[in-house]
This record gives structure tokens, C-alpha cells and sequence, in this order.
């Protein structure tokens, strides 16, 4: 399925940092934000996971909620949101389906050499689960939540 601005996401189950199974439906009624990122505690990772964790509560009071989704294990979650007290979930993708179903999978070059891993990659949905805006590669992690934020800010 691809990702396409006005049309519905992808149905996701997964298990989140927070213990639960989160699923689309869960986030009826708000807006979210779903980062893919490859890989806990990593530069990239933790500075764009940082970011997001500090404009958080801003994004709450506009009744928007972040997920963070990787392969890691949620034992691996646990410890990246403990080191840098990230305040949202983190969800678990261990064989990829969320990724692949978000179009945050594939072939990707870094330092001359593709290989086949996570797309750093960010999806906007409405209140409806509805793709308001998808980010399919950020290249600055660092800068791009105050990208969507931004965005956001926009509407």
C-alpha cells in the first residue's frame, strides 16, 4: 500500500515501550506523528528522538501524539527512552511490517554503500488516521521535527 497524502495509513499492531499493543484506532481523534528511525542510541537516532522529546508538550497541547518506530527489541527501547527520557512510545518492528506497510523499508545508500535497512521517514495523520503529510527521507535529523512541527503550526 502506498503512502499517499489523503488517503487512509496503513493499519499498524504493535507492541509499544509502554507495554500495550498499539494499533491505528487508538489515535482516533488526534493527530500523530509516526517517526521511523533505524536504530536506538545512535547519533541520528537519539538527536532526532531528542527533539521530538523536547517540543512534546507543545505538540500535546495541540492534541498531537508522536510514535517512534524501529526494529529494536523493547528491551532496547526501554534503555534508549531511560538514557535520554523520551516522553512518547517507542514501538517495536521486529520483522519490518510496519515499515514496509509505511514505505520506511528498502534499499538506502549511506557512505557510498546500499545496502537494505529502516528509511528515516515521518508520517503525519489527522484525527481520522487520514496522511496529512509524509516525509519519505529525511536526510537532517537533527532539524526535521522542527520541520514537522513547523508544519503543524501551518495547518
Amino acid at each position: 500500500m502506498a503512502i499517499t497524502e489523503g488517503q487512509q495509513a496503513p493499519d499498524f499492531c504493535l507492541k509499544g515501550s509502554d507495554g500495550e499493543e498499539h494499533v491505528l484506532a487508538d489515535y482516533a481523534g488526534k493527530k500523530l506523528i509516526i517517526y521511523f528511525y533505524p536504530k536506538d542510541n545512535t547519533p541520528g537516532c537519539t538527536k532526532e528522538s531528542c527533539a521530538f522529546a523536547t517540543m512534546h508538550q507543545q505538540l500535546l497541547q495541540m492534541n498531537v501524539h508522536v510514535l517512534g518506530v524501529s526494529k529494536d527489541s523493547l528491551a532496547s527501547h526501554d534503555k534508549f527512552i531511560s538514557k535520554f527520557n523520551l516522553p512518547f512510545t517507542l514501538l517495536s518492528d521486529p520483522v519490518s511490517k510496519m515499515m514496509q506497510d509505511y514505505q520506511a523499508w528498502g534499499e538506502k545508500t549511506m557512505c557510498g554503500k546500499t545496502s537494505i535497512g529502516c528509511i528515516r521517514s515521518t508520517v503525519l495523520l489527522d484525527e481520522t488516521g487520514a496522511v496529512i503529510k509524509h516525509w519519505p527521507k529525511v536526510s537532517k535529523a537533527a532539524e526535521h521535527p522542527q520541520q514537522v512541527l513547523d508544519y503543524l503550526l501551518a495547518l
